[in-house]
């Protein structure tokens, strides 16, 4: 079976893209009445999602137990990209503040880190937590090119990277420096991959708007090769999730694109509104949560994410 599956919001593009999702599920709206929602993060042990609503300064929380939504933070320095590192508490990237900030059980902010060599960050976008409790993120200027998503002001670093955060000494690191606007990022399951998007064609129409796919390096700490992995065929990648057989679930201008190890479209999630972000969540893992431009969505899928601890 091939093409769209009428009521599902699934396309099948490839024959293994069946025997990832239930053709008898379907794409949920969960919650609407954002203005640009982004960085979704499960947390297993309360079973609630919390995401970003970046231009209305605030942080939303979906319970799974009942479906009700409210508000997790107000203000929230025009937070964006989320995670949850392996104690199971929310680091998150925030615009305007133009930091990394890690939010304890007691619910105290820390700041984990705000400049490089004496210089502020951009405006950190997306993170994601190895293995080893390191923090990796992207830094372009998406909050400092208007106040619509944090504040205008100039790049102070002059360039827009990719870093690693080490916990045990606090010390932060560049380990991508040739990107235009890099965006997402997350692992392969064994962590020998990083797939970083880079969405330099928001501000340029022959910018990039591809993933690429570097080498970890056996002791984590830094980065090698980096070819492009794909190529969107549609708006441009922004935030994505691999699942634990290596498929990369990404956002993109027409819904989710489901690709396969070898960077192959094999499948299509129709959303009506453009897609920023997704992580998988539920209590086994298999459904896929998804901030598109207003809204939360959700889908059941015949594939599990990955558990932050691992």
């Amino acid at each position: 079976m091939f093409g769209v599956i009428e009521g599902t919001g699934f396309e099948i593009i490839r024959p293994e893209f069946a025997d990832r999702i239930l053709f008898h599920a379907h794409v949920e709206r969960l919650w609407t009445g954002g203005r640009w929602c982004e960085g979704p993060a499960w947390f297993a042990a309360g079973r609630y999602l919390v995401w970003s609503d970046i231009p209305n300064d605030r942080m939303m929380r979906f319970d799974d137990t009942d479906g009700s939504v409210s508000v997790f933070r107000q203000p929230s320095q025009n937070a964006n990209g989320n995670g949850i590192d392996r104690q199971g508490r929310l680091v998150t990237c925030e615009h305007l503040s133009r930091r990394v900030t890690r939010t304890g059980h007691d619910g105290s902010v820390t700041v984990l880190a705000d400049r490089f060599e004496g210089r502020k960050f951009n405006s950190p976008n997306d993170v994601v937590v190895r293995a080893d409790g390191s923090i990796w993120f992207t830094d372009p200027p998406y909050g400092i090119l208007m106040d619509y998503e944090g504040r205008r002001a100039d790049s102070e670093i002059g360039g827009c990277h990719v870093y690693r955060f080490d916990p045990d000494t606090d010390d932060v690191t560049a380990v991508a420096t040739d990107y235009v606007k890099p965006n997402g990022l997350a692992f392969s399951p064994d962590e020998q991959y990083l797939y970083i998007a880079d969405t330099g064609r928001s501000h340029d129409p022959d910018g990039p708007a591809h993933i690429r796919r570097h080498i970890v390096s056996d002791d984590g700490r830094t980065l090698s090769g980096g070819e492009v992995f794909a190529t969107c065929s549609s708006g441009m990648f922004d935030g994505f999730r691999v699942d634990r057989d290596g498929y990369l679930w990404s956002s993109a201008g027409d819904g989710v694109h489901c690709l396969s190890p070898d960077g192959d479209l094999v499948g299509k999630i129709h959303i009506p509104e453009t897609v920023a972000n997704v992580c998988f969540g539920g209590p086994k893992l298999n459904r896929l949560f998804i901030t598109a431009t207003t809204s939360l969505y959700a889908v059941f899928l015949n594939s599990n994410g990955i558990h932050p601890a691992r």
